[in-house]
C-alpha cells in the first residue's frame, strides 16, 4: 500500500468509548472528498467503529492508550489503517471467525473482524503480542453514474 497519495490525514486519540464516534466522524469526513454513496459513507463509518472499539474493548481492556488511525485517498479509494499498542491478537484467524470471543460477556460479540471485511473491499491485521495490533482497509468508492448526478441536481435544485 505504498505510493503516492493523493491526500493523507493522521488522527490519535485516547482509547476512551466516547471517542469512538469522534473517530467515525472524522474519518467519514475525510472520506466525504471521494463523494462516496450514503451506503458507502455508512459501510466506511461502520468498519471504522468496529476497528476502533476492538482496540479499545481487547487492545487495552482495562487500560488506557492511544489509539492511531491513518487515512489515504488514492483516486477513487479509501485506506484507513487503525493501530493500537495493546495486547496483540493471539490468533488472528480465530479472531476473523464469525462469533469468536475473548469476551462473551459483552452483547454483540464476535462479529467485529466479520462486520468490518463485509463492509469494505479488503481488510488485513497485522498483530504482535504485547505490541499491539494494526487493521487496514480498504474501500473503493464506485464512479457515479452521470445519470444520477443529474437527477441528484434536480433534487437539490442546483
Amino acid at each position: 500500500m505504498k505510493g503516492k497519495f493523493d491526500n493523507e490525514m493522521k488522527l490519535e486519540f485516547i482509547s476512551k468509548s466516547n471517542n469512538e464516534a469522534f473517530a467515525r466522524i472524522a474519518v467519514a469526513a475525510f472520506a466525504a472528498q471521494l463523494d462516496p454513496t450514503v451506503e458507502e459513507l455508512a459501510d466506511i463509518k461502520t468498519a471504522v467503529s468496529e476497528a476502533v472499539t476492538n482496540s479499545i474493548i481487547h487492545g487495552y481492556e482495562d487500560k488506557q492508550g492511544l489509539i492511531k488511525i491513518i487515512c489515504r485517498l488514492k483516486e477513487n479509494e479509501i485506506i484507513i489503517e487503525i493501530s493500537d499498542s495493546g495486547k496483540g491478537i493471539e490468533d488472528i484467524d480465530a479472531a476473523k471467525e464469525p462469533l469468536y470471543t475473548t469476551k462473551p460477556n459483552l452483547e454483540r460479540s464476535g462479529m467485529g473482524f466479520t462486520i468490518m471485511e463485509s463492509f469494505m473491499d479488503s481488510m488485513e491485521i497485522e498483530s504482535i503480542l504485547g505490541l499491539g495490533t494494526k487493521v487496514t482497509m480498504l474501500k473503493k468508492i464506485k464512479e457515479k453514474v452521470e445519470e444520477s448526478e443529474q437527477e441528484f441536481q434536480m433534487l437539490t435544485n442546483e
